[in-house]
């Protein structure tokens, strides 16, 4: 709604093929799970070391050469943390059948799996990035800097295909947008690019509400930090993608060293299985607030995306630092996605490293403020943003209870 509108790893058998029929809440709950009853084990093991013994020296080479041939996971038992961990090896399961591609690779944060698919098509020769704006602003930061020798062009959607050049690696979009909420034509923007990748950070929408897989995207971006987690206390990144990319990718986690630590993956997995229930539930609670907020008089614009989800961003007509200082109930912190309602002003805090006229001009402006929502009591929650909006003027009725009388 826009107020201006109105408002240990699995068996290769397995791993990345979901079974036939089965819906995504089911598959958040079982996959990456598939071999643990046969194991006689019901919560999925945690394998936190770094090394594995081998006494064949000679059949070692042999898997690490093939590694250094195509980035396949090697055949048998682990070598070493930086080339894989089984229990980070279920989350990237889970993860790819969720988003329905090949493969999942992780990274330690989110912003370390899109270095990894720079330097990948770097690699290639193919240092030029098309771009639609806003994206988060550290993504934004990495591409204008250009500090992995990337050389981004700034478009909108319909500008893509005029966009490209022989030398172009990569589009990328963030639909819904943070922290905007803009949202992109997803299958329109795939055929524009031909045979460019584009890569589609679903950080925002998870795979509860969109799979940018089915509409063309051939790699799919999550910092799995926010919703994938989900509890405010895992820091991690992941691309879904086909086999042969996920292989590049592979390469670079081994040689840069971006590996998400085993813990951090058995996080994840659990985060996974709860991801559709707490998604819908945040996602009805954003929806209430978008139509509250959108009817009060103290707020100039609200931005909530069509496909629903628990983010909202609004602008205020009033001091937006007023209302970071007067919330009790929901928290003031970056990061998004947990299960309490965080909120934060992009123009100080996650785009404050994109230019000013840029951040203002992909309508990321001063008094819009972004606000996650969590799996609280709905009413409690407007009751604390109601408080930290301030006096409404003489006489005025709540909107929360003015839409309530209207229904």
């Amino acid at each position: 709604m826009d107020s201006a509108r109105t408002h240990t790893s699995p068996p290769d058998d397995v791993r990345f093929t979901a079974p036939a029929g089965r819906a995504l809440a089911t598959e958040a709950v079982h996959a990456g799970r598939d071999d643990l009853a046969a194991q006689g084990l019901h919560a999925p093991p945690i394998d936190l070391s770094t090394t594995y013994p081998s006494y064949d020296s000679r059949g070692e080479a042999a898997r690490i050469d093939a590694f250094a041939a195509t980035g396949a996971e090697p055949d048998g038992p682990p070598v070493y943390g930086r080339l894989g961990n089984p229990t980070v090896a279920r989350f990237e399961t889970a993860l790819a059948r969720l988003e329905g591609t090949e493969a999942a690779v992780a990274f330690a944060s989110g912003m370390a799996a899109l270095s990894a698919v720079l330097l990948v098509r770097g690699s290639m020769g193919l240092r030029h990035v098309v771009a639609v704006r806003p994206l988060y602003g550290c993504s934004d930061h990495l591409l204008t800097a250009g500090l992995l020798g990337s050389e981004v062009t700034w478009t909108d959607p319909a500008g893509v295909a005029d966009a490209l050049r022989p030398d172009t690696g990569l589009v990328l979009v963030e639909s819904p947008a943070n922290p905007t909420l803009a949202e992109v034509d997803l299958r329109a923007v795939a055929h524009a690019c031909g045979s460019v990748p584009l890569l589609v950070d679903n950080t925002f929408a998870t795979p509860v509400l969109q799979r940018p897989a089915e509409h063309g995207a051939r790699l799919v971006l999550h910092s799995a930090t926010k919703y994938l987690g989900g509890h405010g206390d895992v820091l991690a990144g992941v691309v879904a993608c086909d086999e042969e990319f996920a292989g590049r990718l592979r390469q670079v986690r081994f040689a840069t060293g971006g590996v998400l630590h085993p813990l951090a993956g058995y996080l994840l997995l659990r985060g996974l299985s709860t991801l559709p229930v707490r998604v819908r539930a945040a996602s009805a609670n954003a929806a209430d607030l978008a139509g509250w907020l959108a009817a009060d008089p103290r707020v100039a614009r609200v931005h909530y995306p069509r496909i629903g989800g628990a983010m909202v961003s609004f602008e205020v007509h009033g001091d937006p630092h007023a209302v970071i200082g007067g919330v009790r109930l929901i928290t003031p912190a970056v990061s998004l996605g947990s299960v309490d309602t965080l909120i934060q002003h992009p123009a100080s805090i996650s785009h404050r490293i994109v230019d000013a006229d840029d951040r203002r001009g992909a309508g990321v402006g001063d008094r819009l403020l972004r606000l996650s929502v969590g799996l609280e009591d709905v009413d409690d929650l407007w009751a604390d943003l109601d408080r930290a909006l301030g006096e409404r003027a003489a006489g005025a009725v709540s909107p929360r209870e003015a839409l309530s009388r209207a229904d």
